[in-house]
């Protein structure tokens, strides 16, 4: 019997449904990452000076360092240290500190490009800063952060191949073990390519439509 098999629509459907465990860490890591991405802006912004350099310290690491890098370390490194940690909660885990990171920097900078003014009304009016930041800025940021959360959300899905690195079997692992059983690289991972255009494609429109959406606002 020969030990390569032709590729097939058994083969295509494997890999088509692979995406299933790609679109599971995405949406744990981005789920994560808003919890702590939140908490990370808020830290970010607010008066008290040690928890403001410890949030950015943190963004520092996560930002100055590779991801596949943070991978390793979570997955070998927890190993190392007795943990036995599986893949699967090493890649989530992971991606949703990445997450936390970078979506913090952009939650912060969608603070503070909500008009001075509204802050300074807001503290004229004496409301503490939770107040503040639940009734006044926090509305107003959130229509900033729309557009450029989703644009991260695509990168976040694209930036999941990488967790194939520790064994992960998503979408990209999936097609490494298919290109090893029918040594057609062309076609494995033309069809790999295909399903994170159709995973990543409509997010990056929807993006674009609410950049400009809310750029004409703002004009008006």
């Amino acid at each position: 019997m020969p030990l390569i098999r032709p590729f097939g629509i058994n083969e295509f459907w494997i890999i088509v449904i692979a995406a299933q465990w790609t679109i599971a860490l995405s949406a744990i890591a981005f789920a994560g990452g808003g919890i702590g991405g939140l908490f990370i802006a808020l830290v970010r912004v607010s008066d008290t000076k040690w928890p403001r350099l410890i949030a950015t310290g943190f963004i520092r690491i996560f930002q100055g360092t590779p991801l596949l890098m943070q991978l390793f370390l979570v997955f070998f490194g927890l190993n190392i240290l007795g943990f036995g940690i599986n893949p699967w909660i090493a890649a989530a885990f992971a991606f949703t500190l990445h997450a936390s990171a970078f979506l913090g920097e952009i939650w912060r900078g969608c603070i503070e490009a909500v008009p001075s003014g509204q802050r300074e009304a807001a503290t004229a009016l004496g409301l503490r800063y939770y107040n503040r930041m639940r009734y006044v800025i926090l509305p107003q940021a959130t229509k900033i952060a729309v557009a450029p959360t989703v644009g991260f959300l695509v990168q976040l899905i694209k930036g999941t191949s990488l967790a194939a690195i520790i064994g992960f079997t998503e979408l990209t692992r999936q097609g490494q073990i298919i290109n090893n059983a029918t040594f057609s690289p062309f076609l494995v991972f033309s069809t790999v390519a295909a399903v994170y255009f159709v995973l990543c494609w409509p997010l990056s429109v929807l993006a674009r439509r609410m950049e400009l959406r809310f750029s004409r606002a703002t004009t008006r």
